[in-house]
């Protein structure tokens, strides 16, 4: 073991969960009534079979309800909460931790505003200790899971022993616009609901360190803002409509892919790594044009991004906790040896480029 593997640290668990009501975009299409042949190529060709979303019964004559910003903002609440218990119950499952063991709780969301956050409200619904420590990011938008790592294994490596843990809440469905236009629409058929939680431990003794060799270290981190691109992606108010709506610009994913290998460069400087050292790739799952732009500016192969496609595919765009779906994956196929190097990506809005250098 290194002495940076020595100071870092460590991924102890994963947990996700989804909705139990799945769309594919064909559904969501007549759902929705759409009949432009240019939303539904939009739709159609997004790589994405099936989300999970949070969608309110047609009306009885079949034409999609509306829902209110205040009917949003409750979904967000309560859908939210509930998959953000369910991360929470089998990430410590995973981890072989009890909820007396959490010591520090992060949570992450960008599809609603809550005060109290659901920091608070998961210590209450769960039952953690009223000691515990906590942290609310909220609006940081897809990039965001990365940035609260940091500040999690930050918050550990201070603590050695201690368990904390991040939770990423994004109900996509609660921040939706149905208005027919090409804006809304690229959003409307991107985004999926969903939730996951990791946690995060630094080792307090060389047996603690050892019992658990295929978990990995977080060694460093590094972001890439781009303030020319401040704009390019952003969730504000939409006057027509009297609600809050993301917007994308349709540039996004060349934007993101040419500063990748920057990004990529800042991240290994001074480890004497280089891109084809690292052994796997946890991308977020941005959409199909951003991750095929960050796989051909990284000189990434489809096998690198395997999961990150297999989760866009199968959930689409979960926002913050996206590349903890493809992490989940990747620890699920087993093929992690120790020693292993991976990168862990994330996207959003700034614009910016979140990235992890880990070491199982």
């Amino acid at each position: 073991m290194t002495q940076l593997d020595a100071q870092s640290a460590r991924l102890a668990g994963i947990g996700t969960a989804v909705p139990g009501t799945t769309y594919t975009q064909r559904q969501l299409l007549d759902m929705l009534a759409i009949s432009d042949p240019r939303v539904r190529s939009v739709f159609l060709n997004s790589a994405i079979e099936r989300r999970g979303l949070t969608l309110p019964d047609p009306a009885p004559d079949g034409a999609p309800v509306v829902e209110s910003q205040g009917e949003l903002l409750g979904k967000h609440s309560k859908q939210g909460l509930a998959l953000g218990r369910q991360a929470v119950e089998r990430c410590l499952v995973d981890a072989g931790a009890k909820l007396s063991d959490v010591r520090y709780l992060c949570c992450v969301t960008s599809t609603g505003f809550l005060t109290p956050g659901f920091s608070a409200l998961l210590i209450k619904e769960l039952g953690i200790d009223i000691s515990c420590s906590r942290l609310d990011v909220v609006g940081m938008g897809c990039n965001a899971g990365l940035n609260a790592l940091n500040a999690v294994a930050g918050w550990a490596r201070s603590n050695p022993g201690e368990l904390a843990l991040m939770v990423c809440v994004e109900v996509c469905s609660a921040a939706y616009v149905f208005d027919g236009t090409m804006r809304s629409s690229v959003v409307n058929s991107l985004f999926g609901d969903g939730a996951a939680a990791v946690a995060v431990t630094m080792p307090g003794t060389a047996r603690e360190d050892s019992e658990d060799t295929l978990t990995p270290s977080l060694l460093r981190f590094s972001s890439c803002i781009i303030p020319d691109a401040v704009d390019a992606m952003r969730y504000d108010w939409d006057d027509q409509q009297g609600k809050f709506s993301f917007w994308l610009d349709p540039e996004v994913p060349y934007v993101v892919g040419a500063h990748a290998p920057g990004a990529l460069h800042r991240l290994l400087s001074g480890t004497g790594l280089l891109a084809s050292d690292i052994d796997h790739w946890v991308v977020h799952s941005g959409g199909k044009k951003v991750v095929d732009s960050v796989r051909v500016n990284l000189g990434l192969t489809r096998h690198d991004v395997r999961h990150t496609t297999g989760v866009l595919r199968d959930h689409g765009n979960l926002s913050s906790g996206s590349f903890l779906f493809s992490y989940q994956r990747l620890m699920a196929e087993g093929q992690a040896r120790k020693g292993d190097l991976g990168v862990f990506m994330t996207m959003g809005p700034g614009s910016t480029i979140e990235m992890a250098l880990a070491r199982w």
